[in-house]
C-alpha cells in the first residue's frame, strides 16, 4: 500500500488533455470543456424514495460523482503535505486509480460515455440524467484554476503562493463535500443538489 507521502508526490500531476506525458501515480481525471447558460431556476427535479428508484438510477447517478473527485485529489495535494496523515482515508483509492490511469485517454472516454451515453440518452430516467449532468458540470469547473494556475504561474513563495494554496485547499475540501453528498444522496434514491451548479445542470437535461 502506498504511503500519504507518495500520495502527496503523485499529486503533482498534469491533466492528461493538456499533455501528452503522463505521470507515474495518480491521473488527472479532467474531462473536455464544455460551456453551459446561465443559470435557471431549479427544475421540478423531485427527490425520489429510496424504494421507487431503480437501483441501476442509483449506481450509476453515484458512479458518476466519483469521476470529479477523482479530479479533485491534485488539489489536495499541499493539506496531505501539511497532514500526512490525511492521506491514509484516501489510499484504498489509488489501486482503482492506477487501473482507470491504465486505460488511454480514460478521463475522455469516461466523460464521453456519461455524456452521451447517459445525459443525451432519452430512455433514462430524469433523475439519473441530472445526476450524471451535476457530476459532469463539477468535473468540467475543476479545470478552471488548473488553467489560472498555468496562466499566472504564482511561483513558489510569495502571496500569490500562499493563494493558490487557500485556493486549491478549499477547492478539494468543497469537492469532497459535493462527492460524498451526491454519492450518498444517489445511492439511497435522493437527489442532491449542488451549489452553484444543480441550475445549470437541470437547463441540460
Amino acid at each position: 500500500m502506498a504511503s500519504p507521502l507518495s500520495l502527496c508526490l503523485s499529486l503533482h500531476s498534469t491533466p492528461k488533455h493538456l499533455t501528452s506525458k503522463f505521470t507515474p501515480r495518480l491521473p488527472s481525471l479532467f474531462g473536455s470543456t464544455a460551456t453551459f447558460p446561465n443559470p435557471i431556476p431549479k427544475t421540478a427535479i423531485t427527490a425520489s424514495k429510496n424504494s421507487t428508484t431503480p437501483a441501476t438510477d442509483r449506481i450509476i447517478s453515484a458512479a458518476a460523482y466519483t469521476l470529479p473527485f477523482f479530479n479533485s485529489l491534485q488539489y489536495g495535494r499541499y493539506l496531505f503535505m501539511q497532514f500526512p496523515n490525511l492521506g491514509l482515508l484516501f489510499e484504498p483509492v489509488l489501486p482503482l486509480l492506477s487501473l482507470y490511469r491504465s486505460v488511454p485517454f480514460a478521463s475522455f472516454v469516461a466523460f464521453f460515455a456519461f455524456y452521451l451515453g447517459v445525459v443525451r440518452n432519452p430512455s433514462l430516467s430524469q433523475y439519473v440524467r441530472f445526476n450524471t449532468m451535476q457530476a459532469l458540470a463539477l468535473d468540467v469547473l475543476l479545470v478552471v484554476p488548473s488553467l489560472l494556475t498555468r496562466i499566472f504561474n504564482p511561483g513558489r513563495a510569495g502571496i500569490g503562493f500562499k493563494l493558490m494554496i487557500w485556493g486549491h485547499n478549499a477547492i478539494f475540501v468543497f469537492t469532497c463535500f459535493c462527492f460524498v453528498y451526491g454519492f450518498v444522496s444517489s445511492l439511497l434514491g435522493k437527489t442532491p443538489y449542488l451549489p452553484f451548479i444543480a441550475d445549470a445542470a437541470g437547463r441540460q437535461v
